[in-house]
Parts: C-alpha cells; sequence; structure tokens
C-alpha cells in the first residue's frame, strides 16, 4: 500500500472528524470563490451596459438611481422631463453632443420594461436584428433576444402595457392599443437583451387613451345622474315622443354606427403612424432621461453637468462617477465578507491542525511499527502531510461546488427580479490561485503534527 492510500484510509478511520474539517474548510473556501465570482460578474455587467455614455439627463433626484434606472433598468425613474427643457439637448447641431438618446420609461409586460426611445440605441449596443425589423411606427416594438426566449414572443404577436415595472393584471392598460412585435434583437449579453424598444409617442399614446377614457366615464356618469334626476318631471314629455323616437331610432343608429366606426379607423391610423422627431414635438410632451455621448471631452464638455444641475430644473450624472460610488459603497460589505471568509479558513486550518494531532496518540504505536518495518523518518512526515493535504483538496473541491452552486441559484434569482444575466458556470483564474492557497494552509496544518510523526521513539513507544 502507498502513502498515498495509507494517508486516505487514516482519513476514513475517523469519518466524523474528518467531514467537519472539510466541511468548515469548504465554507471558507466557497465563501472566497463566491465573492470572487460575484465580483467580476457584477464588474461584467456595470461595464458592458456603461456602451460609451458620457451623462444622462434626467427629472431632479438621487444621481444613482437617475444611473441605474436609464442604463441598468434596475430602479424606478427620477420622473419626467419636459421636451421643453430637455430640447437644446436633442439638437444634432449641438457643438458638445456626438449623440442624443432619449427614454421613456415607466410601462412594462409580464416585468420586463418597454422604453419609448430612438433606433440609436441599437447601435449604442451593438445589437443586430436577428429577426423583422427594427421599430418605425407608433406600437410597433423590437425586443430583446432574452424576452423572445423567455416569453416565446414571435413576429406578429401582440400584447398591452402595464403599467409600472411589476407583473400585475390589476394594472394592465386594457384601453389602449395593443402593441405588435415586428422585430426580435440577437442577444448581446447586455441590458438591451431584457427591453422592449418602441417610440416615445407610443408612450404618450397608451397615457392618453387612458385619460380619455376616464374622461368619458366621468361624462357619462354625470350625464346618467342628470337624465334619472330629470326622469319624473319630463316623464309625460318623453311618453308623447316615445313613437317619434321609434320611428327614428333605425336612421340615427345607422348614422352613428358609422360615424363611430369611421373614428375608430381614423385613429387607428393615426396611432400607427411614423411619428415626427422629438425636437418638432410640443413643449408640454415628456421623457424620462436622455442619454449622451460628448464629441470630445474638453472643458465645456466636462462642465455640462454642473451647469445643468445648478441653472436648470433637471438633474445630470456622469455614469462612470456614480459606478464608482456604489462599488465603493459595496466594498465595504465585500471586505466584512473576505474577513469572514479567512477567518473561517483559518479555523478550519486549527480544525485540521487539532485533527491530525491527536490522531497522532492513538496512532504511535502504528507510526512505530512503520519504523520497525523500515520506514524512514522523511516517510512518516510525507504520510502525515498528505493527509493535511488531501484535507485541503476534498475542502477545495466542495467549496468550488458550493461557491458556484450558490452562485448559480442567485442568478435564477437575479435573472427574476432585475433581469440581469449570471452564471455559476463560469470559472476564474483566481480560483487556481485560491487552490494554491488551500495546498498552502493544509500544509502549514501538518506540519507540526509531521514532524512530531517523523520523530517516533521507537524503542520508547513499543516499550511503552
Amino acid at each position: 500500500m502507498n502513502l498515498l492510500q495509507l494517508s486516505w484510509k487514516n482519513l476514513l478511520h475517523k469519518p466524523l472528524t474528518t467531514f467537519l474539517s472539510i466541511l468548515l474548510f469548504a465554507l471558507g473556501v466557497g465563501l472566497i470563490s463566491l465573492l470572487f465570482l460575484l465580483d467580476k460578474q457584477l464588474q461584467d455587467n456595470f461595464e458592458k451596459n456603461l456602451a460609451g455614455i458620457d451623462l444622462v439627463i434626467g427629472a431632479k433626484g438621487s444621481p444613482l438611481q437617475l444611473i441605474l434606472s436609464s442604463m441598468y433598468h434596475v430602479d424606478a425613474p427620477t420622473g419626467n422631463v419636459s421636451i421643453k427643457e430637455i430640447r437644446p439637448f436633442l439638437n444634432p447641431k449641438h457643438p458638445l453632443i456626438e449623440q442624443s438618446i432619449p427614454l421613456s420609461m415607466g410601462d412594462s409586460y409580464r416585468g420586463y420594461r418597454i422604453v419609448g426611445t430612438t433606433q440609436d440605441i441599437v447601435g449604442l449596443y451593438d445589437a443586430k436584428i436577428a429577426q423583422g425589423k427594427i421599430w418605425e411606427r407608433n406600437f410597433d416594438v423590437t425586443i430583446g433576444g432574452g424576452i423572445a426566449e423567455k416569453e416565446g414572443l414571435k413576429i406578429g404577436d401582440t400584447f398591452k402595457s402595464s403599467h409600472g415595472f411589476i407583473d400585475d393584471e390589476d394594472l394592465a392598460h386594457d384601453d389602449a392599443e395593443a402593441f405588435r412585435v415586428v422585430g426580435i434583437l440577437e442577444p448581446t449579453g447586455a441590458v438591451i437583451d431584457q427591453l422592449i424598444l418602441t417610440t416615445p409617442q407610443s408612450f404618450w399614446l397608451v397615457h392618453e387613451s387612458h385619460d380619455h377614457d376616464h374622461e368619458e366615464e366621468a361624462t357619462t356618469e354625470a350625464a346618467t345622474t342628470n337624465t334619472d334626476g330629470e326622469a319624473h318631471t319630463h316623464d309625460d314629455h318623453d311618453h308623447s315622443h316615445d313613437e317619434h323616437a321609434h320611428d327614428h331610432s333605425g336612421h340615427d343608429d345607422h348614422d352613428h354606427s358609422g360615424q363611430d366606426h369611421h373614428d375608430h379607423d381614423h385613429a387607428h391610423e393615426t396611432q400607427h403612424e411614423i411619428p415626427k422627431p422629438l425636437l418638432e414635438e410640443a413643449d408640454e410632451k415628456s421623457i424620462t432621461t436622455l442619454l449622451i455621448k460628448f464629441k470630445g471631452r474638453n472643458f465645456q464638455a466636462l462642465n455640462m453637468q454642473r451647469s445643468i444641475n445648478e441653472n436648470t430644473d433637471m438633474q445630470a450624472a456622469t455614469p462612470a462617477i456614480e459606478i464608482n460610488r456604489l462599488f465603493s459603497l459595496m466594498d465595504t460589505g465585500e471586505k466584512a465578507l473576505r474577513i469572514l471568509a479567512i477567518v473561517i479558513i483559518f479555523v478550519s486550518a486549527l480544525s485540521i491542525f487539532i485533527s491530525l494531532f491527536s490522531s497522532l496518540k492513538e496512532r504511535k504505536y502504528e507510526l512505530a511499527l512503520m519504523r520497525v518495518m523500515g520506514a524512514r523518518p522523511s516517510r512518516l512526515f510525507l504520510l502525515i502531510i498528505l493527509e493535511g493535504l488531501l484535507l485541503a483538496i476534498l475542502g477545495y473541491i466542495l467549496g468550488i461546488f458550493l461557491s458556484h452552486g450558490g452562485m448559480e441559484v442567485f442568478a435564477g434569482a437575479m435573472q427574476e427580479s432585475y433581469r440581469y444575466t449570471f452564471s455559476g458556470m463560469q470559472f476564474l483564474q483566481k480560483e487556481w490561485w485560491l487552490l494554491l492557497g488551500a495546498l498552502g494552509i493544509g500544509f502549514v496544518a501538518a506540519i507540526l503534527p509531521a514532524i512530531q510523526a517523523s520523530r517516533t521513539d521507537i524503542s520508547d513507544t513499543l516499550t511503552k
């Protein structure tokens, strides 16, 4: 039997002690590995969705909330800004702005955000059409590849939007026009995979229709109340005209139904027309935010944020600054978890040391017999070291399994809540360094028991 097999047999001799040592070691390794995975994938997602945007303009509020809602779509918008306020930044001839992309938000479909915007947003994320075409008309939508895959939407499918960002049937705009899928984008791994894109004017039409129907309901209720109030007073008059009303009922109904049909067709045609540029829209119309790319990073461009914040009723925020601020806030919690993981690994190393050291008392006769049979002190030293390394390797393997399994569970929750893609199947180079660290800890924990084993006194041990 070689040393490796003998070390394994010795570990199996006390399965409960061995398992607890491995589990404790695995918890420390797993926590560190999970932190590596989270940090890497969060940074990848945040950096990918920065998309070269230099400035975001929106309503007053939290600048971090403005960035998260406009670029990462994981928070509620801070409010709306009017076309009148934002118009100067929509000008294609602006000396500092290379590109400005408006966003209108507030509605969703099954939790996926509907964003009213221009076609420039597709190029912003280097997205390409997989099926169909880019939206052009009001109530036409192009959807991200992730939505098509999850919800099974196809070209030509229609759906009604809901108010807010949660999937609630009670908040559906049942009285508004249905959206129609005209295109599906290829998956990019960016946030655009989880968005439903349409024109900003579609948002206005949905809410104008909603408001108009509420006004009609209020008018109808008032008219009904008025009619009921006059019913008794004019009862005889109504009765005397009953026959006359009957004679003309068919003619009136025909005229009104024809008029209603004509009005409906005209409204339908108006809603599905190609909208005019936002720059030409009325002052009272509004959008949620504006994404801006500068032509160059000169003093005037860098000073634009402060100028907007100090001289207008709007708010401007720089994505890179706010995301760095977010990571600095998260760093405190990450450091605390990292310290906890190091403490757990230290305790597990102590557990391995105690386990190996205490086992030497029970195995002293076995070690003495090995010496009698020709085993050199270095062989006994290597035997104990192998046991420590085996415990470290098994703890590392279990820890990696726990971290990646936990990440996969976490990825499902994140996908459900925020529509972001995380994966437990991604393996990092840092984890190889973690393996070397684990082997080092196993070696250090076993070295003192190994030295003691190599110094076993044959005559004294066998005499006792």
